[in-house]
């Protein structure tokens, strides 16, 4: 249960409101998803946050299946599991089937495991690695 009520289409008015209607259109769906509900109990943070995930999701080098991909590592690293499912639907979308999850899965856990290692042996980066 969310820590604050969440703002419902229909009770959202000014900024939340345009907000709301960008998500809509951007997202082309039907619904405001509980995330930007909840946190539209702050307008300046919905719309800071929504402006932000506009512009990095926006079209660039990377495309749009590979920046879903790369959240749901992310997500599932921090635990997020409103932002696993969330973005494992958008990937869907995007083209992104069974096989490809689980070899996602698998280099998520492989590089928290290597991670974890290098950081607790305090590893020193091969200067090789390091741009000059």
């Amino acid at each position: 249960m969310p820590t604050v009520e969440m703002v419902e289409y229909e009770q959202s008015e000014g900024l939340v409101r345009e907000v709301y209607d960008d998500i809509l259109e951007t997202r082309n769906i039907t619904f405001i998803p509980n995330f930007w509900k909840t946190i539209a109990s702050h307008p300046p943070t919905l719309a800071r946050t929504w402006n932000s995930i506009k512009e990095v999701m926006a079209p660039g080098k990377l495309d749009a299946l590979t920046k879903e991909l790369i959240a749901i590592a992310v997500s599932a690293t921090n635990n997020c599991e409103y932002c696993i499912y969330s973005h494992t639907a958008a990937a869907r979308k995007q083209g992104m089937d069974d096989e490809m999850l689980g070899e996602l899965m698998a280099v998520v856990g492989m590089f928290n495991e290597t991670n974890r290692l290098a950081n607790g042996y305090d590893v020193d980066v091969d200067d090789v690695f390091r741009r000059h």
